[in-house]
């Protein structure tokens, strides 16, 4: 195992609940340098994958490790190296944001100054001395990552790092990550949002029920497991939208306010003259073709 090639191994990882297999054997290598989505539904065994291999949780049988350390036994030295972000807010809400930061920075031995470089890259230099109880929820996740980063780590591991967040903040914490990243550094990123995963992961893995799907750069999932399509929106009339039911299916068809939108595949039988028959029907607004989205790849990867 070349462990300055690989911060993160997954080895044939196993982890059953009275006798209910939640990870069933599951391996994978994480680069130096890339961003590394895992990616699945939920009770796929993301979360119980990510409890061992950060050490809160021991496996029936495999190994993970971290740095070149096993997880179940990771160095305090090599604690400083890895920055962790999960879903539970676990900052001292009394304290103020600045005081949270310095909290940790003397537990690093970090200068103060690296506490303000943070608080001003996540907008949250003029809220610094405010209690943490008093903060959004975006401002609070902002913190977190902040407070992952103060001691430089050289991985971050991140499970579903903006659920549920602002745009604001969503845009902050990838700005953070792709800066994170350009340093060579290495970011396991767990997340539901499929447009996360394509603008900042080099490589994904999909697991379902307990098991790697497929290990794959987006656009290759993309093009692999994608149906590119051809989107036409028509204007909106009411006394002709039973007709339309009679040119496409129900299933390509989007009622939005003041338009329609149809989605049909590219390589679906008779699309020319369901786009004739469209055009004799309707006032078309406008046609494209599309790429195929990850979101469209993660349904169809979870149903097969």
């Amino acid at each position: 195992m070349n462990i300055d090639e690989y911060p993160i191994v997954i080895d044939n990882l196993k982890k059953e609940y009275r006798k209910v297999e939640a990870l069933k054997g599951i391996s994978f290598k994480v680069k130096k340098g890339e961003v590394f989505g895992f990616l699945g539904p939920n009770g796929a065994g993301k979360s119980t994958a990510l409890n061992i291999l950060t050490g809160m949780l021991s496996p029936t049988s495999g190994q993970s490790y971290l740095l070149g350390e096993k997880s179940e036994k990771i160095s305090k030295n090599t604690k400083q190296k890895i920055g962790i972000v999960f879903e539970n807010n676990n900052l001292y809400k009394r304290l103020t944001g600045r005081e949270n930061l310095k909290f940790f920075a003397d537990l690093y031995n970090v200068k103060y100054t690296k506490v303000e470089e943070l608080l001003d890259f996540f907008d949250l230099s003029s809220a610094g001395d405010r209690q943490v109880k008093n903060y959004s929820k975006g401002m609070r996740q902002r913190l977190l990552i902040g407070r992952a980063l103060l001691s430089d780590p050289q991985l971050l591991i991140l499970d579903e790092p903006t659920s549920g967040l602002d745009p604001q903040s969503v845009e902050m914490i990838h700005r953070a990550i792709e800066q994170f990243t350009s340093e060579g550094k290495t970011v396991l990123l767990s997340t539901h949002f499929m447009e996360e995963a394509d603008r900042l992961c080099d490589k994904i893995a999909f697991i379902n029920e307990g098991e790697i799907v497929t290990i794959t750069p987006p656009s290759e999932l993309k093009s692999q497991f994608g149906t590119k399509q051809i989107e036409i929106v028509l204007s909106r009339d009411e006394s002709k939208i039973n007709k339309l039911k009679n040119i496409v299916d129900d299933k390509y068809i989007k009622l939005e306010t003041d338009k329609i939108v149809i989605e049909l595949p590219l390589h679906k039988n008779n699309l020319g003259a369901d786009i004739d028959n469209l055009k004799e029907e309707f006032e078309i607004l406008s046609i494209h073709t599309r790429e195929a989205s990850l979101h469209q790849v993660f349904l169809e990867l979870i149903t097969k």
